[in-house]
């Protein structure tokens, strides 16, 4: 039997040097949490799986990941807890062994935990620190936390609580201690969502700086074209150049490149291959777009008005502000809009996943891609 080869790409030197940044060592100082933001299906998860979390563990910390889209009809803060308390049942025994040994404030915490690990949730009266704390001494090691598509926990007040527990972990665990016992890592696939956890004093992170993750580049698709050429006849041989621009093509997707390669690689000829990639990656830009094209083009001008300005403004977009009420009323060439009809247009934009809103009131593309559409659209 033949075994399906597997292309694979490892970043090891930009996972080590997130983990220098969470420990403060380099120029990025990082210790009060990492917030990463790429675009979807640009390689970002995988990377957390199976380049930062492995380069945590060799730094001897104790891992727990979290994927908020991994189930959306969960309420985000139970997603968290239960990461936690999974983590905490690797060391069940321990746990036991330690709350029959400890003081009585640790039993009560310890023990509390060691008779709730079937139970996806915290005890009653023990918090996020608590068991982070709880997880650092039975596992003698600092714990790392990453929590993907981490913007998805403001959607409910459970989720932005459990922020808020996360933040009050740090502090409690790393403030006045002389090694670091808890990193956050925090990613997310739209900017502007994620961003909403750090820009006001009224948000957990508050001061933290959102960090585009890079996307992968000339090196991966260099890699992706000296493993797929050997499985072609010699005459049948894609170029480094036309992978890499198709790969741009994409938005740097490598499961879009992957699927293009896959369909043309066998039926077209050597001369015309180029020409083939060039093709496959424009159809599907071109598809994509013409469904954000035919969205748009189909929405009520009140709709198409508030989205053109939260796409104008980005992270900066306030609903009701005096400069949106006037970038409404400009685009819909009227005097002026009112309030309920802003709202309406914001609430039907939500219904059709335009729109996303965070559960305290702020507002943002729910696809960051439409932005990039539009303003290539702006420029034609």
């Amino acid at each position: 039997m033949r075994t399906a080869k597997t292309f694979t790409f490892h970043r090891p030197a930009l996972a080590s040097g997130y983990c220098d940044s969470l420990e403060g060592q380099g120029l990025v100082d990082s210790r009060s949490g990492l917030f990463l933001a790429a675009p979807r299906r640009t390689g970002k998860s995988t990377f957390l799986r199976e380049d930062l979390l492995p380069a945590m563990l060799g730094c001897g910390w104790t891992t727990i990941y979290v994927d908020l889209w991994a189930d959306k009809s969960k309420d985000p803060a139970l997603l968290i807890t239960s990461a936690v308390k999974k983590k905490m049942g690797d060391y069940a025994g321990i746990v036991a062994k330690m709350s029959r040994a400890a003081g009585l404030e640790k039993v009560n915490v310890l023990g509390a935990l060691s008779l709730n690990f079937e139970s996806t949730e915290l005890p009653p009266g023990l918090t996020l620190t608590d068991a982070l704390g709880a997880l650092v001494e039975i596992g003698k090691a600092p714990v790392a936390i990453i929590i993907d598509e981490a913007q998805h926990a403001l959607s409910t007040q459970t989720g932005i609580d459990a922020m808020f527990g996360l933040k009050a972990a740090r502090d409690y665990l790393n403030l006045g201690s002389a090694q670091q016992m808890l990193f956050i890592v925090l990613t997310g696939s739209n900017r502007d969502k994620l961003a909403h956890l750090v820009l006001k004093r009224t948000q957990p992170f508050f001061g933290s700086q959102v960090t585009r993750f890079p996307l992968l580049g000339r090196d991966f698709t260099d890699a992706y074209t000296d493993f797929v050429n050997p499985q072609l006849a010699p005459s049948n041989q894609f170029s480094r150049d036309d992978m890499y621009e198709a790969f741009t093509t994409v938005g740097h997707r490598p499961e879009l490149l992957r699927s293009i390669v896959g369909e043309i690689a066998i039926n077209a000829g050597a001369e015309y291959l180029g020409i083939e990639l060039k093709n496959g990656a424009q159809e599907i830009k071109e598809r994509i777009w013409g469904v954000m094209e035919s969205e748009f083009a189909g929405l009520p001008d009140i709709q198409r008005a508030v989205l053109e300005t939260i796409i104008d403004q980005g992270k900066d977009y306030v609903p009701f502000s005096e400069t949106s009420m006037r970038a409404y009323a400009n685009l819909l060439q009227q005097e002026k809009i009112s309030t309920a009809s802003v709202q309406a247009a914001l609430d039907v934009l939500r219904e059709k996943g335009l729109v996303w809103r965070a559960a305290y009131g702020d507002y943002a593309l729910e696809d960051e891609s439409l932005a990039g559409w539009y303003k290539s659209k702006a420029q034609r």
